[in-house]
């Protein structure tokens, strides 16, 4: 008898044309499993996919191998980050085989803030790989099962591999050069940064369309249900690429309460992002507000029920 299919991937849903939901979790400075579990047990059943982010900020926190580990045996499915900013290649490559030998099969490779931007600036960077030579890494182990040096790796690795982008007004220059570099790595998907301007992204994506980048890239657009009038300001602030509009903020800065006007945005946005050729999902991060995610997400499925436009 032929066996019977599993349930359906992140990445079998991207294939597909789903619209896709993904949510992030920062695991805690703590030892303990159930701190951790307690951020992710809220997004099973409403995530395709939850982040495992890799020390962001440049902080150090609970390793985000262990983690998508442990996330995985809850019966989410993780994307593991990885970023080149702590690691040389050997310990690179030596996390990517555990990553496939512990099933964890989405990864979403990265530059890393440096350390100057956390709490110990002291800290060496390492950086012996760039993010694309990263990904062209875990392409080799899937692929053809060795290391970019030619040792020869056992066993299966079936990554599916991301890679960030931050989209931009695409002038008469642009050019999509480095986005086609990552494709070139073996990069198949995209979560972006925070933009919450469905004009630039119309925009953005046409010109991806026009340039031949997509369907061959998936693109998840990062948002967030915002908490506040300051959060935004913040978040535009700190976190460089954020494309948070003045419209939006001011309209959460006059609202009676702030955190639900926040999550209403963020709802109209996922609704019309449903509607822009090539966005195939949002990426939900929610800086200091993360249980509001889920709830999001449990609301926005019921806005959107259609397959992503290609």
């Amino acid at each position: 008898m032929p066996a019977t299919p599993g349930p359906a991937t992140f990445k079998d849903k991207l294939e597909r044309g789903d619209f896709v939901f993904t949510g992030e979790v920062t695991p805690p400075l703590s030892s303990d499993p159930e701190e951790l579990l307690a951020l992710a047990r809220p997004l099973r059943g409403l995530a395709d996919a939850v982040n495992v982010t890799d020390a962001a900020s440049a902080r150090a926190q609970m390793g985000a191998l262990a983690a998508a580990a442990l996330i995985r045996s809850e019966g989410l499915e993780p994307i593991l980050q990885l970023t080149c900013r702590d690691r040389n290649r050997i310990a690179l490559q030596g996390d990517l085989i555990g990553a496939a030998a512990l099933g964890v099969r989405n990864l979403l490779v990265l530059h890393g803030d440096t350390p100057a931007a956390g709490d110990q600036p002291d800290a060496r960077a390492v950086f012996d790989l760039s993010s694309n030579a990263l990904a062209e890494t875990a392409r080799l182990i899937r692929d053809e099962h060795r290391l970019p040096n030619g040792r020869k790796v056992g066993g299966r690795a079936a990554f599916f591999i991301g890679g960030a982008d931050t989209p931009v007004e695409p002038g008469p220059d642009w050019s999509p050069q480095r986005l086609a570099a990552k494709r070139a790595a073996g990069i198949a998907f995209i979560q972006t940064q925070f933009c919450m301007d469905a004009g630039l992204l119309r925009r953005y994506m046409a010109r991806l369309h026009a340039e031949g980048l997509i369907p061959g890239l998936r693109y998840l657009i990062g948002i967030a249900p915002l908490y506040s009038a300051k959060s935004a300001r913040w978040m535009r602030e700190k976190l460089p690429g954020t494309v948070i509009p003045d419209a939006l903020v001011a309209r959460i800065e006059k609202a009676a309460d702030p955190p639900a006007e926040g999550q209403r945005i963020c709802l109209e946005l996922i609704a019309e992002l449903a509607t822009i050729p090539g966005v195939a999902g949002v990426h939900l991060m929610a800086p200091r507000n993360e249980p509001t995610i889920a709830a999001v997400i449990a609301a926005a499925r019921a806005l959107v029920s259609r397959a992503a436009t290609f």
